[in-house]
């Protein structure tokens, strides 16, 4: 189909999604309130099959609790690259009871793949590029083949290549939404208390970014959130999400 004969203010009816999409969505939802913009989503039932994404990290009760209000059936994707602190797990558990979460699925890599390139279990130390990428990029990938679109919760404070992050990008030919990519620590903060939600039991040992245990350290006054994840290495990303490009910065929407 012709762009010229896409209209900017819904999802075209394609299974997949396109550039011209994003960029209908970003002006379309310019300004509008995070929730506000949910429920026209939603209520749309345009977007076609979707899954949240979730770490179950520091901040991931608000996207949890935000879209558990609408759907809380929705598919919830945590990659469990089986190098998880406890805490996380324990977390999750407990979202799972407080926000009546139905669809949980936990992406472990694959074993095989595991006995071929980490038989040892410590390629984080020596290449964690690779780590991730066998861990947490495959599975993950294999999962969101069944998906049209994926709900992302990271946010454009959280580092410098996440500044300018917009509520929607593609993602190879999925829509991927980034619901809080506007919000300040100051509103995550509110609204955990607005609506008494549980913190990590990490957050308050200093751990702002919680990824796998032997690739997070604690984070000090300052310093980005993300500062603690592979610190000492050039790696900002898992590879399940890229840096932001330049001149990609979108309007404030909260």
């Amino acid at each position: 189909m012709a762009d010229a004969a896409r209209r900017i203010d819904i999802i075209d009816t394609a299974p997949r999604f396109v550039q011209s999409d994003a960029i209908a969505l970003n002006n379309r939802f310019r300004g509008v309130d995070t929730a506000e913009m949910l429920a026209t989503l939603f209520s749309e039932k345009r977007l076609g099959r979707t899954a949240i994404v979730s770490s179950f990290g520091a901040e991931s009760a608000v996207l949890l609790h935000l879209i558990a209000q609408f759907d809380p059936s929705m598919p919830v994707l945590l990659v469990d690259t089986l190098k998880l602190f406890p805490e996380t797990l324990a977390y999750r558990d407990a979202l799972v009871a407080r926000l009546g979460l139905t669809d949980v699925r936990s992406l472990q890599p694959d074993a095989a793949v595991l006995a071929a390139k980490d038989e040892s279990g410590l390629r984080w130390s020596y290449d964690p590029d690779g780590c991730c990428a066998i861990r947490k990029v495959e599975p993950l990938e294999r999962a969101l083949a069944d998906f049209d679109v994926s709900i992302s919760g990271r946010k454009g404070f959280q580092s410098a290549t996440r500044d300018g992050l917009p509520r929607f990008e593609i993602d190879g030919d999925r829509l991927k939404i980034n619901p809080l990519a506007n919000w300040a620590k100051a509103d995550l903060d509110a609204y955990f208390d607005a609506h008494d939600l549980p913190h990590h039991p990490l957050e308050a040992e200093g751990y702002p970014s919680i990824g796998c245990q032997p690739c997070t350290s604690r984070v000090q006054p300052g310093e980005d959130p993300r500062a603690g994840r592979w610190r000492g290495w050039d790696k900002v990303e898992c590879g399940i999400h890229s840096p932001v490009p330049d001149g990609e910065a979108d309007q404030p929407a909260f």
